[in-house]
């Protein structure tokens, strides 16, 4: 396999509302749409699209969302090891879409459906060019890490939360890139030009970095930082865009390209997916990427190469 992925699979219901409810109000909405999504699955679905043999690991329950997600992953060509937690429903998440394409997510995961240590299997990881996991479920997230360093293969990170024990997962950790907030709940330090390097020091990470909307993606690698603004597109939902970025990093890196053009490619893949409906709505082909690498327009850079304000 290119890429293994350890982590969440969640089906979502995509209710698009004009604005997000005032408390107490009635809001009318005309629509609703089930589709697939979850951080690591859209990722690996993302990966497989692009060219890249991939593999999912995950846990479902065992109810008609976990046909979907099976049905899905065949369809996509995804290698799928799944464990099922018999009588037990597969994780929800109900996402309000604005007019603007911001989204508000509801979520509910039963704790049967917990990937546990035991569920893996060590030849499941180990012959992968690289792994992927966003530490939801943290002892296997460590397990497959664990197995991932042993063989010497490259371990990438998509953390929204720091969940119990993540420490120790994230000294296994080669590339760590995270949403804007969580260097500094690591380092005590809101500036990104402090806490990345720290958080990099601290557990001696190759790359971190922090993804930050549509102000694009700001990285440090130990010698420099790399600052890449993100693209404008019609936005329709913005429902998956960092599972997508991170499918455009695992690309990138498997490809052996410079950081600048795997940042790039990062962030266009994750903007065209905001042009489609769901997590997985906008996955674009790669030559539709590097179109919009070429000729895209991107929003004003909030911050200079070396990561300073404007």
């Amino acid at each position: 396999m290119d890429i293994v992925g350890v982590g969440l699979n969640a089906t979502d219901t995509l209710i698009p509302v004009p604005r997000y409810p005032a408390s107490g109000s009635k809001v009318e909405f005309h629509s609703a749409s089930v589709l697939p999504g979850g951080q690591v699955a859209s990722a690996m679905v993302a990966c497989r699209r692009w060219g890249l043999s991939a593999r999912y690991i995950g846990k479902l329950g065992e109810d008609a969302a976990a046909d979907l997600h099976r049905a899905e992953f065949l369809k996509a060509g995804v290698d799928a090891k799944l464990v099922t937690a018999p009588g037990c429903p597969s994780q929800q998440a109900f996402i309000l879409v604005e007019d603007s394409g911001e989204r508000t997510v509801l979520w509910k995961r039963d704790e049967r459906i917990t990937l546990r240590p035991e569920d893996l299997q060590r030849d499941w990881i180990i012959d992968a060019r690289a792994l992927h996991l966003d530490g939801h479920d943290t002892e296997a997230a460590i397990a497959a890490a664990t197995w991932a360093n042993e063989a010497g293969i490259p371990v990438i990170a998509d953390l929204d939360e720091l969940y119990p024990g993540v420490e120790g997962l994230l000294v296994k950790v080669d590339y760590l890139i995270v949403s804007r907030d969580i260097p500094g709940r690591i380092a005590g330090c809101s500036d990104l030009r402090q806490s990345l390097p720290a958080v990099r020091e601290r557990f001696r990470c190759r790359l971190t970095a922090a993804t930050l909307g549509p102000d694009g993606v700001l990285a440090f690698d130990g010698d420099r930082f790399c600052y890449r603004p993100a693209y404008h597109v019609p936005v329709v939902d913005t429902t998956g865009a960092g599972d997508i970025f991170h499918a455009g990093f695992i690309y990138g890196l498997l490809q052996s390209w410079q950081l600048e053009r795997t940042l790039d490619f990062a962030c266009a893949a994750a903007a065209l997916n905001c042009t489609g409906v769901g997590a997985r709505g906008g996955i674009q082909p790669v030559e539709r990427v590097e179109a919009l690498m070429a000729a895209g327009t991107r929003y004003a850079p909030h911050l200079d190469p070396a990561g300073n304000p404007l």
